[in-house]
């Protein structure tokens, strides 16, 4: 019986970069930029499809403007909605992040996760927020998650997400693979001159160390009028050896897609019993603040 998983990541520029017009009108041109991408990927038989983080806009962090609080929405709600009949339509599981409204007052930088059949099946919500300069301040948009590190058992494979700065951070990777991750996508926004050059280390050292293929998207394009810098796309998948197996460009709007043998997991823990020689009766050190 195969166990092939065909999977999609979706790179994109923000069309409507226009601090004058109306944030649900940014929103709905970025939502439509995004549809052209997940036809391709239904086409081609896309099962799970994964967008870049808060796929439904700009990042806006660098503004700490308050009137992009308008963006967020209840998760679920309008946009898992409009995805999940796409999700319908192809038979294809979509990781949608969005800016998430909680309650009055209280948002989180989220991803949803809805089923080939439409059906939502919970979020992620990004754990470790930024406040780096220039540009990422995130902590003037979003609380920490609270959810913590929760794997989709989907209708091709068992999934987890991260999302962008929480890729920095070795323990929620490892929490992901514990919790049996078997594909972790990380949507993310980065810009060059920041942490390019720690793009295609991290993840697949995370793949490595943790026995599972990840997923990492990044958005592309200059985005005014903060213009912080130039995101590089390269979106990629890294199998569980950290072999890269498919790759975007820098600069241009596109699918990516790979197929994802589920059996080279059995393959790389069966050589490397990292989960087997693992000591967490020795790892105190790691619960101080």
């Amino acid at each position: 019986m195969s166990e092939i998983v065909k999977s999609g990541l979706i790179q994109c520029a923000n069309p409507l970069n226009d601090e004058s017009r109306p944030v649900s009108e940014i929103q709905e041109a970025a939502f439509q930029a995004h549809i052209p991408f997940i036809e391709e990927a239904g086409k081609k038989g896309v099962q799970i499809l994964c967008l870049q983080e808060i796929f439904n806009g700009p990042y806006f962090c660098p503004s700490q403007d308050t009137r992009w609080y308008d963006a967020a929405e209840a998760v679920p709600g309008p946009t898992t909605e409009r995805m999940a009949e796409y999700a319908k339509k192809y038979k294809m599981v979509i990781i949608v992040p969005v800016y998430e409204r909680a309650m009055r007052g209280v948002y989180y930088n989220t991803a949803a996760v809805i089923d080939a059949d439409g059906t939502y099946m919970g979020k992620y919500r990004k754990q470790h927020i930024p406040q780096v300069g220039p540009g990422f301040y995130e902590k003037f948009f979003f609380r920490p998650g609270d959810g913590g590190y929760p794997i989709f058992d989907t209708a091709y494979a068992k999934i987890g997400l991260y999302i962008c700065y929480d890729r920095h951070f070795p323990e929620g990777a490892r929490c992901l693979g514990l919790n049996g991750a078997e594909i972790v996508y990380n949507p993310s926004a980065t810009v060059k001159g920041l942490s390019q050059y720690l793009w295609k280390i991290e993840q697949p050292a995370h793949a490595v160390a943790n026995g599972y293929y990840v997923g990492a998207i990044n958005r592309v394009g200059t985005e005014a009028p903060w213009n912080i810098g130039k995101f590089y796309g390269t979106s990629y998948f890294v199998n569980p050896r950290g072999e890269f197996i498919a790759e975007a460009s820098e600069d241009k709007s596109e699918l990516v897609v790979a197929d994802l043998d589920l059996k080279v997991i059995d393959e790389v823990r069966n050589t490397w019993q990292f989960y087997r020689d693992r000591r967490p009766d020795a790892y105190n050190e790691i619960f101080r603040p």
